[in-house]
């Protein structure tokens, strides 16, 4: 019955602790879009990919106690921070959810910052195009985020290094 929030949950677990809305957000598209099995669906929007069902998913863990959601003003906004909680991970614990390297790949993106995830996730959004049209697609879409040309190749990168990580093990 709680399949998708215990994958939610081992996803948060795998990363440790996941600063920011925003950056859930992206990784959890990320690993989807890396053929781990989430099925929340994403639209684009602002910040690039998005999905309501994810953040109803994490609003209801956070209600249900096993995510742990901390609120921190930080300048002129808001942040939170996101952990699994002891009764999360116990809950977890009654689901056999096998997602090899989603540990080692939730570990990664969460190393990196928000604005290249968002990146990242935009390019993945956009890859049914040619690479030529995604940049005009990131350079329209995310002109206030001023992404240059380097940048863009450094997200086809990332994404070649997470597809090479999880292929390893998928396809073995």
């Amino acid at each position: 019955m709680f399949t998708e929030h215990a994958k939610v949950m081992k996803a948060l677990a795998a990363a440790g602790e996941i600063v920011g809305r925003k950056k859930l957000q992206k990784m959890i598209y990320i690993a989807k879009k890396l053929q781990f099995p989430f099925y929340e669906k994403f639209d684009f929007h602002f910040y690039g990919p998005y999905s309501e069902e994810l953040t109803c998913r994490v609003e209801e863990l956070c209600n249900l106690g096993f995510l742990h959601e901390v609120k921190e003003k930080k300048g002129g906004y808001f942040q939170y921070r996101y952990t699994l909680t002891e009764a999360g991970e116990q809950f977890l614990n009654h689901y056999d959810i096998k997602m090899p390297h989603l540990q080692e790949c939730m570990q990664d993106m969460n190393e990196q910052n928000s604005r290249f995830l968002e990146l990242v996730s935009t390019v993945l959004y956009f890859e049914h195009l040619t690479k030529e049209e995604v940049k005009e697609k990131v350079f329209l879409l995310k002109s206030k985020q001023r992404y240059t040309e380097e940048e863009i190749e450094q997200a086809y990168m990332y994404i070649e290094k997470l597809r090479a990580k999880v292929k390893n093990e998928v396809h073995a």
